[in-house]
């Protein structure tokens, strides 16, 4: 079975949606959000497009006139040609006006609502997991182009309602013209066809492409600009980013030659039909010189208008089409993550959280992170989690906070699965750091804040989260204490170690009041091993004080002078658990925890 996105079971979101459907639902979102101006600008496109289409028909009888010499013909037509050419430049000019107003409301609404789905998704397994972060790749590729699709929409219409007239000017002179239509399909057809094939190549070699831009941004970013001077590995950055470019590019460059030969072939046959027709008008149907130049100027737009729609078709087809498809796949990805969520999670633990049997692999792996893993966290315990590299720590903090769910198995919330709690709720009740947390380059006062987002600009309880996060030197060092903009990019921001980095965001874990869970994985790791020590054991004893909601504090470390304070350690080793219990039980029972802890011991002699 094809692992979900939460390690389950495949369901409906590992498929991508039907096409019209979902280009459907793309229209029906741009209406919700600006319904006059989309039927404004649609209407507009249509009548715009019949004084152009004219233009063929004012010609033809122009030189009729011209060649009968019949002023009143030729005044006539003249006079067609002024109004048509005028109406059609004020129409379009008109139009393209309230596209553009049009467009610019849209796209904010659009990646706005791209931005929400993939930030309300409950689970990051499309953040982690290959194949879907490839098919979220060309999303946010497209995603700047969603406006543009509308836009195509509207010309599109106005390209075949001047496609219809055309050839009802053609079959005026005679009804096999009409045929010319049907020799103009293949455009359509190979148009339509190309982007299709061009963008299952284009996802298949994602990956390349990806790889390709994080060399770059490796290469000429200032994160990594240290390591790749003092490494001496610019060259190789630059030869892996090209190399791994023609891995992308060169599929994609002969999926486009191949599609494009068959596209020219579809128009040379159009040729073909175009030229005899107007040699039968000419000789064979022994037409009138009206006749002969309508069939010339209508033939010659003819080519024109299937040109544009074609090329819009192929937008449409390649772009649109494909876009909507990823973005109704988003929403339903988003929307069964939390299907089966109906639960609020308690106001305060009685018992704790309970893990039975429970293992879990990452999706589109078959690997066990964590394997038949039975715990009993008590409600009000400090517990630590230890173990080497690998070994499933931070996977467990991960089932923990619903970022996954297990494979197999069940976590328990005071007796209430996990799995059936509102997540957004759930994570109201949590509060955390981590190891790679995120540096928020805002005022250091919302930085922090934002672990709170209710107390974001209250100052005092900002305040508080620093000092019980110890960060009170970075705030006192910072030009304008709180105030102060984070992020030499900015106007008037600073820069600021890593380890202050870390402080603001061990504070920013602190913000919250009382909470059921805190998760502290690893978040002191750039602080020397005293500074950690004091600042964990002067919070456990706070946990240990007040703790009327039977607060949780859940601690990964990987010094062992830190988690001795624990009241239950956990030990995992090759992803089961091996041992728990606090840390004299441990010592006496002389197993796994007991050697770690005397070779680590060992080195501060």
């Amino acid at each position: 079975m094809t692992p979900s996105p939460d390690g389950r079971g495949g369901p409906a979101a590992e498929e991508m949606p039907r096409g019209l459907p979902a280009m459907w639902r793309l229209c029906r979102l741009g209406y919700q959000h600006e319904p006059l101006l989309l039927v404004s600008a649609f209407v507009l496109s249509l009548v715009a497009a019949v004084p152009d289409a004219l233009l063929a028909l004012w010609l033809a009888l122009l030189g009729e006139g011209v060649v009968r010499h019949r002023r009143g013909l030729v005044l006539g037509a003249a006079v067609g040609l002024a109004l048509s050419s005028a109406a059609t430049w004020f129409l379009r000019t008109i139009s393209v006006r309230i596209q553009r107003r049009f467009r610019d409301k849209v796209t904010i609404a659009l990646e706005s609502h791209v931005a929400g789905l993939q930030a309300s998704v409950s689970t990051i397994a499309h953040q982690e997991r290959p194949d879907y972060l490839d098919r979220l790749a060309v999303l946010r590729d497209q995603v700047f182009v969603l406006d543009h699709m509308y836009m195509s929409l509207f010309t599109t219409a106005g390209w075949i309602l001047r496609l219809a007239l055309t050839v009802a000017l053609l079959a005026s002179i005679h009804p096999a013209l009409v045929l010319l239509a049907f020799f103009a399909a293949p455009t359509v057809v190979t148009s339509s066809w190309r982007p299709t094939v061009e963008r299952a190549v284009q996802e298949h070699q994602a990956s390349h492409d990806r790889l390709a831009r994080h060399l770059f941004l490796t290469a000429t970013t200032a994160s990594a600009g240290k390591e790749v001077r003092v490494t001496g590995i610019g060259d190789q950055l630059v030869e892996g980013r090209r190399r791994a470019w023609e891995q992308w590019y060169g599929p994609v460059a002969a999926a486009r030659w191949a599609t494009a030969a068959w596209h020219s072939l579809a128009w040379a046959v159009f040729g073909l039909a175009y030229v005899a027709g107007v040699v039968s008008v000419a000789y064979a149907l022994h037409g009138s010189v009206a006749a002969v130049l309508l069939v010339l100027a209508a033939g010659a737009r003819l080519s024109s208008y299937i040109g544009g729609a074609v090329g819009e078709i192929g937008f449409l087809r390649g772009t649109w089409l494909d876009g909507s498809k990823r973005l109704v796949w988003l929403e339903r990805y988003a929307q069964e993550t939390v299907a089966q969520a109906d639960t609020s999670p308690p106001f305060r633990l009685t018992d704790g959280i309970r893990l039975e049997h429970v293992s879990f692999a990452y999706p589109g792996t078959d690997r066990l992170v964590l394997q038949d893993v039975s715990l009993h966290l008590p409600a009000g315990a400090v517990v630590a989690v230890v173990g080497e590299n690998g070994a499933g720590k931070s996977t467990l903090v991960k089932l923990l906070c619903q970022m996954y769910e297990p494979t197999d198995g069940e976590i328990l919330v005071d007796g209430t699965a996990l799995r059936t709690i509102i997540p957004e709720q759930w994570r109201a009740r949590l509060a955390g750091a981590f190891q790679d947390f995120f540096r928020f380059e805002l005022v250091a006062r919302q930085s922090v804040g934002v672990g709170d987002v209710a107390l974001v600009d209250d100052v005092p309880a900002v305040g508080a989260a620093v000092g019980r996060a110890g960060a009170d030197d970075v705030v006192a060092r910072l030009v304008k204490g709180l105030d102060t903009q984070l992020g030499p990019t900015w106007p008037e921001g600073v820069d600021v170690s890593f380890g202050q980095w870390q402080k603001l965001a061990l504070a920013r874990g602190f913000m919250r009041q009382a909470p059921l869970l805190l998760v502290l994985d690893e978040p002191t790791a750039a602080l020397d091993a005293e500074t950690e020590h004091a600042l964990f054991e002067r919070y456990a004893e706070v946990a240990r004080g007040d703790n009327s909601a039977g607060q949780i504090t859940v601690l990964v470390s990987h010094r062992f002078s830190t988690v001795r304070m624990a009241d239950l350690i956990v030990v995992l080793d090759g992803a089961r658990v091996v041992e728990a219990g606090s840390h004299d039980e441990l010592v006496a029972r002389d197993g796994p925890y007991a050697e770690l802890y005397g070779i680590q011991a060992a080195s501060y002699r």
